[in-house]
């Protein structure tokens, strides 16, 4: 059996376990939080260096990628220096992948269940800067985009309309912003499991599409979701019940729901390497795609309302 664990500085009320079979091959995937102790995190990826197939890591990111540029956290590059062993994992390798194939999935079913279509939906995406495949995969799917990354990040009152001015702040303000703590720049630990504080209703409210990351999107979201859609990663069987009375239309996760739970795209990439038979070294997007395709991975597509 092959042993995937994502160590998440993320709230450990999200903790979940779950074995499933992949192209003939049982794999056990668990999801281990540390209620935002970075400490206590690098340190258990240093304990089960070696005694794992292949490490997710959760609720931080190796680098942000924007447009062609990456910025890499100082912070969590310490994670990567304790793991010798095990292959790792933190999305970025199939999120741009699994983000474009769950909004060509979501197009297909508007077209084929209610004759709708995506194009000249307006939209909301919280963040770019760390969804920035998203936000390609949006704007490819006609959506008319508003971007959060200011309003969510640092508080202003201002959106954004388009990627360029994205790869513009993200050019000034990431050099900085990489080097402070991680936890300055996303919520850890206790903080994801408080209630939602609505805030910047106007936007939410005129968005029929909100994508981004889950716990950005309940941070601030109204009580009234009534036929929106959302587009996004890991959602517990807790939250979709969250979104139920919200009334939302639609929830679709870029992963699979395994037993009740979407697993991050870190699980789903280290998974993906712990079933190639070759040096992490020498895996590209090509190997990623082909193994997605080959599963099949496919998003999952709720009709909640």
């Amino acid at each position: 059996m092959k042993k995937i664990l994502s160590i998440s500085v993320g709230s450990s009320s999200r903790d979940h376990t779950t074995r499933h079979v992949f192209l003939g091959q049982e794999c056990e995937l668990s999801r281990q939080g540390t209620d935002g102790d970075f400490e206590e995190a690098v340190q258990r990826y240093a304990d089960m260096d070696g005694k794992v197939d292949a490490f997710g890591v959760g609720g931080v990111e190796f680098y942000l990628r924007v447009g062609k540029r990456r910025y890499y956290f100082r912070d969590v590059s310490r994670i990567r220096r304790a793991i010798k062993v095990s292959k790792v994992g933190d999305g970025n390798g199939v999120k741009g992948l699994l983000e474009r194939r769950a909004f060509q999935a979501l197009e297909k079913h508007l077209n084929e269940k209610e004759n709708k279509t995506l194009k000249g939906m307006p939209a909301l995406l919280t963040t770019a800067v760390d969804r920035y495949g998203m936000g390609e995969a949006m704007v490819d799917a006609g959506l008319a985009l508003t971007i959060g990354d200011l309003m969510f990040t640092l508080g202003l009152p201002i959106p954004v309309k388009r990627l360029s001015t994205v790869r513009v702040l993200a050019a000034a303000l990431l050099p900085v912003i990489t080097n402070l703590p991680f936890s300055w720049f996303y919520a850890l630990g206790s903080e994801q499991d408080k209630p939602p504080q609505p805030k910047w209703k106007k936007y939410y409210q005129q968005a029929q599409v909100l994508g981004g990351d889950f716990i950005q999107i309940r941070q601030y979201m109204p009580d009234d979701l009534t036929g929106k859609i959302i587009v996004t990663n890991t959602t517990t069987s807790k939250n979709v019940e969250e979104l139920r009375k919200r009334n939302l239309h639609i929830l679709v996760t870029v992963t699979p729901r395994l037993e009740g739970r979407s697993f991050g795209t870190n699980v789903m990439e280290a998974t993906l390497l712990a079933l190639m038979d070759k040096p992490q070294s020498e895996v590209t997007e090509t190997d990623f795609l082909n193994l997605i395709e080959r599963i099949p991975l496919e998003p999952n597509i709720e009709v909640l309302n």
